[in-house]
Formats: C-alpha cells, sequence, structure tokens
C-alpha cells in the first residue's frame, strides 16, 4: 500500500497567505498565482496546520 502525503509543508501555507495579504490578492488570483485550489486557500485561512490523522474510517 502506497502512503501519498498531498499536503504543502506549513511555511509555504504561511508564505503564500502572507503573499495574499501583502498583495491585497483574491483567493482566485493567489490559487492562479501560486497553481493551488481556492478551496485549499480559503481551508488554510481557517485552519493553517495540516490535519495529520483523519477522521474517516477505511473504505476496504
Amino acid at each position: 500500500m502506497y502512503n501519498f502525503k498531498m499536503t504543502y509543508p506549513l511555511k509555504f501555507r504561511q508564505h503564500v497567505l502572507a503573499i495574499k495579504e501583502q498583495e491585497k490578492l483574491t483567493y482566485a488570483q493567489t490559487a492562479t498565482r501560486f497553481c493551488i485550489g481556492t478551496a485549499s486557500l480559503m481551508r488554510w485561512a481557517k485552519r493553517i496546520e495540516p490535519c495529520l490523522t483523519r477522521d474517516k474510517p477505511a473504505s476496504k
């Protein structure tokens, strides 16, 4: 079984949100600039720490 972690590092998240505030960009503009999803940015704005556990049981 493979264990792919698809999270961005905390430093990167902080950097992206700092640039968004400094340059007064929208979520869409920031997402385009850094090639990430707008939903990710909105989620980071609420909770910046990456989620390390999963509350959902395995599907198999």
